[in-house]
């Protein structure tokens, strides 16, 4: 395994969809304050992107006024020790 692979079970979840509840915002006025396609956050929102720019990453937490670990959660298939 690369160290890029997650470990079997582990998974990065977007919290995308809540925070844009909580904000009362949609996707499309995210898309446009942050100038991403609509398709890639849709991609970044249902959990089926494979990376990210720092800069996206940055300017949807801008947008969002929120943290990184409010929007990327590490979710593993079974409890730490």
């Amino acid at each position: 395994m690369s160290p890029a692979e997650p470990e079997e079970g582990d998974a990065i979840h977007c919290r995308l969809d809540e925070l844009l509840a909580e904000r009362g915002m949609t996707l499309t006025q995210l898309s446009g304050l942050v100038g991403v396609s609509l398709v890639n956050l849709s991609v970044l929102k249902n959990d089926r992107a494979r990376a990210i720019r720092f800069s996206t990453l940055t300017a949807i937490c801008g947008a969002l006024s929120c943290d990184v670990g409010e929007l990327l959660v590490a979710v593993a298939g079974s409890p730490r020790p």
